[in-house]
């Protein structure tokens, strides 16, 4: 017999799990279904993000890091450590530690809010009185029956055509999470988070990298100022970034992967490298949902169509995350999860995309909000802009790290804030203050009027505010 749920969610992301969890505390009975397996076969909920994505790789980048600072800081501070090795193996022991403790966590969670957890692939059946049926594929099959459903399946890595994914020389973020050494020479292709991240973290372990990316500008979402700067950084770093490249044919080998390409002079080229990760993007993940057999409407991208509430053209059937349109970032999922458990229940749950923020957790690190100074100018805004270096910040000079910048752009006439942009040390977390700021339609003269802890990285966010109106007090 079926088990009947008010709230059924398809896929245990950072979108699926919350969204079940707030449906839970909303008084609904909930059932998640998950099929993410950890090594030994049991359940893994998290989805891309706690997995193979967001998680692990900032477990690596935090790791390698530590070994970039043991190796060419740590004597700057007075402290010499002599020779420093790597053990790998142990580092994403660490990395997979990490992971586990997640997805226990999540588990927890469930157990905690009443959720009924399933371990298995979701897919609908049918359309039955009342809702729909869904069926459970994993080590137990199961038969459920949901009111309301909401599809969390995520994305998967877009493959380059004619190199698909072995996971051995040609590697997703997945393959490139797990070597089990370090290559001597990387390839990547993309400049993307992914690539510049999955970079940063080999090279910082002894790689060689290249980055091929096909766009004349690098990082083009981010604000102009900034990508530059950044791009300084990371050419300091060593990391080689090459833009405006055609890739050509690639081909695999026992001993490693060559790629032929045309650089931005339009000169044949070829780079041979032990390994190399591909991160073009990502694609909304449908496969084996069935959408087809209930008339789920799906885009030409395989996304699932939704209207800016999330709702499908499908009664009771919702859809949120990577699966649907809009940024493919796990906190616009979660986001996105809270709001439709309150929408089901009869609330005015809302996202605003004009305040999810962004970041990229290199070193340094990048992080904004809002639009960007080439953004304001195509649409003919008239804006300010004011900066503040992290050279100048007192705190960023003790950490040693005085790389980049903040950046604000107001509305000339209402001085609101438009969009603030960061690039250096701990930016992820400044950012936050921004977004907040921005949701209540601070002006940059408030943050300005803030009082902001002494010493604090957070200064030159004040600083930058000050900037806006040509008053800086400490550049």
């Amino acid at each position: 017999m079926s088990q009947q749920f008010d709230v059924i969610v398809i896929g245990g992301g950072p979108g699926g799990y919350i969204a079940a969890i707030r449906a839970a505390q909303l008084g609904f009975k909930v059932a998640c279904i998950d099929e993410w397996k950890n090594a030994a076969g049991g359940p893994a909920p998290g989805g891309t993000c706690t997995n193979v994505g967001c998680i692990p790789s900032k477990a690596l980048l935090q790791s390698s890091e530590h070994f970039e600072h043991a190796n060419l800081h740590f004597a700057d501070h007075g402290i010499n450590v002599g020779s420093v090795k790597l053990d790998l193996g142990k580092m994403v022991g660490r990395k997979d530690a990490v992971v586990k403790q997640n997805n226990d966590g999540i588990l927890y969670l469930f157990k905690k809010n009443k959720v009924t957890f399933f371990h298995g692939r979701g897919s609908f059946v049918k359309a039955v009185d009342g809702g729909y049926e869904i069926a459970v594929k994993g080590a137990k099959d199961d038969t459920l029956i949901g009111k309301q459903v909401i599809v969390a399946t995520g994305s998967n890595a877009r493959a380059l055509p004619g190199a698909a994914f072995d996971e051995e020389n040609i590697l997703s973020n997945d393959g490139a999470l797990r070597l089990g050494a370090v290559p001597k020479k990387l390839g990547l292709i993309g400049s993307g988070v992914i690539g510049l991240e999955m970079g940063s973290v080999w090279r910082r372990l002894g790689a060689e990298v290249t980055i091929l990316e096909g766009l004349p500008t690098f990082l083009g979402a981010v604000d102009e100022q900034i990508a530059k700067e950044a791009k300084k950084a990371f050419d300091k770093q060593g990391l080689k970034i090459e833009l405006g490249v055609k890739v050509g044919e690639i081909k695999s080998a026992k001993k490693g992967v060559s790629i032929a390409y045309t650089n931005a002079k339009g000169e044949a080229q070829t780079l041979e490298v032990d390994k190399l990760i591909v991160s073009i993007g990502r694609v909304p993940n449908t496969i084996g949902l069935n959408a087809e057999g209930v008339g789920l409407q799906l885009d030409e991208r395989g996304a699932v169509v939704v209207d800016g509430d999330c709702k499908t053209n499908l009664p009771g059937v919702w859809a949120i995350g990577d699966v649907v349109r809009g940024p493919m970032l796990a906190h616009k999922a979660e986001e996105e999860g809270v709001a439709v458990a309150e929408r089901i229940a009869g609330q005015h749950g809302h996202v605003n995309f004009n305040t999810i923020p962004w970041v990229i957790y290199t070193s340094p690190e990048i992080a904004w909000v809002g639009e960007t100074e080439q953004q304001l100018k195509a649409r003919g805004a008239a804006y300010k802009a004011g900066t503040f270096p992290f050279l100048a910040n007192g705190r960023a000079r003790a950490l040693g790290d005085t790389t980049g910048m903040v950046k604000f752009l107001a509305d000339a006439a209402t001085d609101e804030i438009l969009g603030v942009h960061i690039v250096g040390p701990m930016a992820s977390e400044l950012i936050s203050e921004a977004v907040v700021a921005m949701e209540f339609k601070a002006s940059s003269e408030d943050i300005a009027r803030i009082c902001h802890a002494h010493p604090s990285l957070s200064e030159a966010t004040k600083e930058a505010a000050l900037a806006v109106d040509k008053r800086t007090l400490n550049f």
